[in-house]
């Protein structure tokens, strides 16, 4: 199972193969329902939110083998969602409303089944001696899993090649969109980042940092205005305190070290 994943799966009686991959990557072995339990709090700042309850569980259906988001299902569960809040679907304004949301949707959470092997396999040679590749700025917009609400904000990248291997820098911002574009949580996304850049460019070292505002906090909940959430993840060379991190950190930030 990803170890970045943040779910136990009890299977219980239900037959599955494959259920971890099919969690951790969006493509399943089982059409199966198995059960998840969440194993860790929301971090919205509602007290009241079902999510911070980390013995709550729910319900996941695991999608077949080749299969890909289902429009018609989510078309049928937007209708419902309409009429549980005391709309009225068949109305002029929110008559092709769940046909949008599909469409939305199908775009919106497109990462989970895409993986970063297509942008970061291909590499490319430097002349000269390897330096630190930064690149900083690189907007992005995901959907926090607990509320399936919005948070977007800004990635910075840098690695520290291992001789003269360097990669496309378009492939980079790629990367970041792969795994922003799933439910998620920003902890989880930073690190996701981080690992595939160093599974696959074998660097000395890789410093991720993202900034984000989540709606989950400003429009409900602590409802808190113009906070701003950083994560950090560092690997090799960048996970020791010292004036190489501070500098890379400030080049990435524009702060001062």
């Amino acid at each position: 199972m990803d170890r970045d994943r943040q779910y136990s799966v009890d299977l219980g009686a239900a037959p599955s193969h494959g259920v971890g991959h099919g969690l951790g990557h969006g493509v399943g072995h089982s059409t199966g329902l198995a059960t998840a339990r969440r194993a860790s709090s929301c971090g919205c700042g509602d007290e009241d939110c079902e999510a911070t309850a980390a013995e709550s569980r729910l319900p996941v259906e695991v999608l077949a083998p080749g299969k890909r988001i289902d429009t018609g299902r989510i078309e049928k569960a937007v209708k419902e969602i309409l009429i549980a809040i005391g709309e009225d679907p068949t109305r002029d304004g929110l008559l092709d409303t769940p046909k949008r949301v599909a469409k939305a949707y199908a775009e919106i959470f497109g990462g989970l089944h895409e993986t970063p092997d297509a942008h970061l396999s291909k590499i490319f040679t430097q002349e000269g001696p390897s330096e630190v590749v930064i690149c900083r700025d690189i907007q992005f917009s995901s959907m926090c899993e607990h509320h399936l609400l919005p948070f977007m904000g800004k990635a910075h990248v840098a690695y520290l090649p291992n001789g003269t291997d360097i990669v496309g820098l378009s492939k980079l911002a790629r990367t970041v969109d792969v795994f922003a574009r799933r439910p998620q949580v920003q902890e989880k996304l930073t690190n996701q980042v981080a690992d595939a850049l160093d599974e696959h460019l074998t660097p000395k070292g890789v410093l991720v940092v993202i900034e984000s505002e989540h709606l989950c906090m400003k429009m409900r909940g602590a409802k808190k205005q113009g906070s701003t959430m950083v994560t950090v993840a560092a690997r090799g060379v960048f996970t020791t305190l010292g004036p190489m991190r501070a500098e890379v950190m400030s080049l990435m930030t524009g702060r001062p070290a």
